[in-house]
């Protein structure tokens, strides 16, 4: 399938200047270089986006996403590398993006559009659609500089998926919206998603991304680390530093490996069915985890978790035994904990579940993802994530009228 985006080898540098002052900057002009620190957004990123996909780019904050995003959409240029583009592009990188505060809605609609590649007669047969979308048509003629925030961003995506766009991108704004509107933005984003057009999306939330990404590109301190499915790019995201952190922790400062003084050594799903490729849970059965972990030296008081999760991502549940209010065993040796679900109603499906072991206190000592898989395989009528007994029967009487007597 032919790319609408190709980045190659992008990278992106900012000059943090020490000085607080123009004063201090003349000052100090000669001796500049010891007064400013480069900071590198990105590095080398490679990226090719095909038409009609959706590419979801998340990481903490301050990890290059939505300077990637801008790199995209041309509005600053790489340090070295290249963005090649094809089609017409929307964009909401930023709130009030594209806005002059002292026109009006109107005026802005038109001036937003034109920005975007519509001429004023393309922008006159979209308008009125354009203010039924953005649902604020009793101040489309107030200046734009007494608008909320919710208003900017309801009229700023109204104009963006009203131009007939190949390539919509889309920052955290969204998160400004309220519920109905932002039901109304991921319906808009669906209906793209069916006539093949291609989105880039920037976001914070898990459960968004896992619905509308059929990708995930997972940036840290400016490097991608992570490109593919997006149950494995939200797993990354949520577990990969803090293990990356607990495998720092675990290592010298000269490079030798040391040992941790606790682990998770494996979670088995102890009432799977036999089978040689499946690990499979009976439907309405019992679930149990046995959770197996290992201790080194003494240790403060301890809480296991576990997880279980969609193939996609999904959470479904979490527990930990200090909401159990188990006290579990500190002292060096192999333990165990079991947590047992007795006629789980769990829908038929595949599930990952994962371990972490925790300080009382907070303190992350490990962390195990995934740590077990099964599948929950029996035919159920409906779909879903829980299984509900259900049955359905024709109730006519309580509608039927009576047929009147003869006289």
């Amino acid at each position: 399938m032919p790319s609408l985006v190709s980045v190659s080898g992008v990278s992106k540098r900012f000059v943090l200047h020490k000085e607080k002052s123009l004063k201090e900057r003349l000052v100090n002009f000669g001796a500049s270089r010891r007064h400013r620190d480069d900071f590198w957004a990105l590095r080398d990123i490679d990226l090719e986006i095909p038409v009609g996909s959706t590419v979801g780019l998340v990481g903490h904050n301050g990890s290059g996403k939505s300077t990637l995003l801008k790199v995209v959409g041309g509005i600053i240029q790489p340090t070295s590398g290249s963005v090649s583009r094809r089609g017409r592009m929307a964009a909401l990188l930023e709130l009030g993006a594209g806005f002059h505060p002292d026109l009006t809605g109107r005026e802005n609609v038109y001036l937003n559009a034109a920005i975007l590649g519509l001429s004023r007669k393309e922008t006159d047969k979209y308008f009125d659609q354009i203010v039924d979308f953005s649902g604020i048509e009793s101040f489309i003629d107030t200046q734009v500089k007494f608008y909320s925030s919710g208003m900017y961003v309801r009229l700023a995506f109204a104009v963006a998926v009203h131009v007939d766009p190949d390539l919509l991108l889309v920052d955290e704004v969204l998160a400004v919206g309220d519920e109905p509107f932002q039901r109304k933005c991921m319906d808009k984003i669906e209906e793209f998603q069916r006539e093949g057009r291609t989105i880039v999306l920037v976001s914070h939330s898990a459960e968004q991304v896992g619905r509308l990404c059929d990708r995930v590109v997972v940036l840290n301190h400016g490097n991608q680390i992570f490109d593919g499915e997006p149950a494995d790019g939200l797993r990354v995201l949520r577990f990969g530093f803090e293990q990356e952190r607990l495998e720092h922790d675990r290592t010298h400062a000269g490079g030798e490996p040391v040992v941790p003084p606790a682990r998770i050594t494996g979670i088995d799903v102890e009432t799977a069915i036999a089978d040689e490729d499946r690990v499979i849970v009976k439907a309405a059965g019992d679930l149990v985890l046995r959770y197996r972990y290992e201790l080194s030296t003494p240790q403060p008081p301890l809480v296991a978790g576990i997880a279980i999760e969609t193939s996609t991502g999904q959470p479904v549940y979490g527990v930990n035994t200090r909401v159990l209010k188990l006290d579990l065993p500190t002292t060096p040796g192999e333990h165990s904990v079991k947590f047992a679900f007795p006629n789980h109603t769990l829908g038929s499906g595949n599930y990952i579940v994962r371990g972490s072991l925790e300080e009382m206190a907070g303190l992350s000592l490990d962390r195990l993802n995934p740590a077990a898989t099964f599948e929950v395989d029996e035919p159920q009528y409906g779909s879903g994530l829980i299984r509900l007994d259900v049955s359905a029967a024709v109730d006519e009487g309580a509608s039927v009228e009576e047929p009147a007597g003869e006289l």
